[in-house]
């Protein structure tokens, strides 16, 4: 497969995704990009066009040398901690599939007290229209 086909289906994959979900400031939009040297996540209110937390890979190993995996599951822990126990946010996983470092980081987020909602799991069509179709 061609390079220039592997990115028109990456970006049609992340508009996609982008299409279906939108951060509030009930329910935020946990955003993630991964570089293939770094690793973000961010919480998001697209209503009001702000960060509310933001981690990294840079962030949370400081000095330590720490794999991919472990990094990811650390990004998840420490956004959960900044979110708070039982907040909910829609998982925006990118241009990304949910596999590997994509699925460590939401389950770390998960096990640290964050509600990840995702378009699959809870069958809902999220609109801009409305803001109470997150239940």
């Amino acid at each position: 497969m061609a390079a220039a086909n592997k990115n028109k289906i990456r970006e049609r994959r992340r508009a996609r995704i982008r299409a279906k979900i939108r951060g509030t400031a009930e329910v935020p939009r946990l955003s993630l990009y991964t570089s293939n040297k770094r690793q973000y996540a961010q919480v998001v209110n697209d209503d009001a066009g702000v960060t509310l937390a933001s981690s990294s890979d840079r962030k949370v190993s400081g000095e330590k040398k720490m794999s991919k995996r472990e990094s990811a599951a650390a990004i998840g822990r420490d956004i959960a901690a900044q979110v708070g126990k039982g907040k909910r946010v829609v998982f925006d996983r990118g241009n990304k599939k949910y596999t590997g470092n994509v699925k460590i980081l939401a389950d770390a987020a998960r096990e640290g007290g964050a509600h990840l909602l995702r378009i699959k799991d809870t069958n809902i069509q999220m609109s801009t229209n409305t803001t109470n179709n997150y239940e």
